[in-house]
């Protein structure tokens, strides 16, 4: 009896090390194969993450430059050069996360048929263990000729029955921390699959930049004198439409009741960007008055709600006038009395009569309308006194356009009702954006 248990234990324990590395072994090279190509997409995502920053550079240096045709060519040619980069990378960085993914479900199926062969073992050896021997444990205890042998006998049972437990508690508690990890890659793939998403709008953004370049050429016939021209017919369209539109909304007759919005200070708004830096603020800018904010948005950034109310519009001014207004916009009413226009966008995401939530995402950031390279303009105003209308273009042709249009006493300064920011973030960068 003493040498059946004897050997029993050590066939347990020969079985359990065979499983583990057979599955082990079986898996390595799926798994090695795996994280070189993780490797192989982690490399490329560094490198895309050199060349995107490389290709910033290059775009502020030519903004800062003098304008003439060949910078205009050369910042349209780097900028398509950046978004494809950026469409790469993003591509890179799904494809790395599903890698991953794949390597932890092998592992922990890996891990679960261990599990499920080292209870069968267990289960296998007990069964063997009783039906060679079906004497019980008292009889066994009267025929020992001594206690020790019916000691060792008994240790030797436990010995087995804890090896092959502690094998399987570890192996589960493997496989637990390997299904954490899958959830926190599982979180992370899908926030990539939302950017995944808007890469159509970066697709859209290349095709659009390609045409722009395309335009500038067959229009200035690659001549700068004609781009001179160009720009100067552009800055008296832009200065028109901005005056056609202030004459407007002085005719509107509101007095602003302060108890109809909230109070300065209290952050009624949140802020519709992930990362804040105003570029722009609201106030007296180039002989003009700025009525709003400009935040720095690369295209393609999600533009997100600020409050709690309802989408009472969206358009787009180039349709009617290129390169003198807001270009695409959003147009929120929000419950707390205020309201906000967003410009100068490159997708719309919101539709007229949507109810949204502050931090829904409504719109991504562009450069479209009167604006010298991509940031988010926003306006912010009492309701009580702005509208979306539909009024004649004196500056366009007489064309129609339709935008919101305020009184001018309507109009409030965004960053008394948006969370306070420290003083790096609200440095004026030194290439305006509008």
């Amino acid at each position: 009896m003493q040498k059946n248990i004897t050997k029993i234990f050590f066939i347990g324990i020969f079985i359990a090390l065979f499983i583990f590395l057979f599955y082990s072994f079986s898996y390595a090279k799926t798994i090695d194969e795996l994280k070189n190509q993780i490797n192989s997409a982690n490399s490329q995502i560094e490198q895309l993450n050199k060349d995107i920053l490389k290709l910033s550079n290059q775009i502020a240096e030519t903004s800062e430059q003098k304008k003439t045709l060949a910078n205009a060519i050369k910042d349209l040619t780097l900028k398509r050069d950046k978004l494809v980069k950026e469409r790469l990378q993003t591509e890179k960085k799904i494809t790395a996360t599903g890698l991953v993914i794949q390597t932890l479900n092998g592992e922990i199926e890996t891990k679960n048929n261990l599990l499920n062969k080292s209870k069968e073992s267990l289960s296998n050896l007990i069964k063997k263990l009783y039906q060679e021997d079906d004497v019980t444990f008292a009889q066994k205890l009267l025929n020992q000729n001594t206690l020790g042998s019916v000691s060792r006998e008994y240790n030797n049972i436990i010995s087995l029955n804890s090896s092959i437990k502690n094998n399987i508690d570890s192996v589960t508690l493997q496989k637990e921390n390997l299904t954490i990890s899958k959830t926190s890659k599982v979180i992370e793939q899908n926030a990539l699959t939302t950017l995944k998403n808007n890469l159509k709008a970066k697709e859209k953004e290349i095709a659009a930049n390609k045409e722009e370049k395309n335009t500038l050429l067959i229009e200035t016939k690659n001549k700068e004198s004609n781009y001179k021209k160009i720009l100067l017919e552009q800055q008296k369209r832009k200065e028109a439409f901005e005056k056609s539109i202030e004459d407007y909304e002085s005719q509107i007759q509101f007095i602003l009741n302060p108890k109809s919005i909230p109070s300065v200070g209290s952050s009624p708004l949140s802020w519709p960007l992930n990362s804040i830096t105003v570029t722009s603020p609201y106030g007296s800018r180039w002989g003009r008055f700025h009525y709003g904010v400009d935040l720095r948005a690369k295209v393609g950034s999600e533009v997100k709600a600020m409050a709690s109310g309802v989408v009472l519009g969206t358009g787009d001014t180039d349709i009617s006038c290129k390169g003198a207004s807001f270009g695409k916009w959003v147009f929120i009413k929000y419950n707390n009395g205020l309201s906000s226009t967003y410009g100068h966008l490159s997708e719309i995401k919101a539709v007229t009569g949507q109810k949204v939530s502050a931090g829904d995402i409504v719109a991504l950031s562009g450069n479209t309308g009167s604006s010298t390279g991509p940031h988010l303009h926003v306006s912010v105003y009492a309701s009580a006194g702005v509208n979306v209308s539909t009024v004649p273009s004196r500056a366009c042709n007489g064309k129609i356009f339709t935008q919101p249009i305020s009184a001018i006493s309507a109009y409030l300064n965004p960053l008394l009702y948006l969370p306070k920011l420290s003083s790096s973030s609200t440095k004026v960068s030194k290439n305006a954006t509008e």
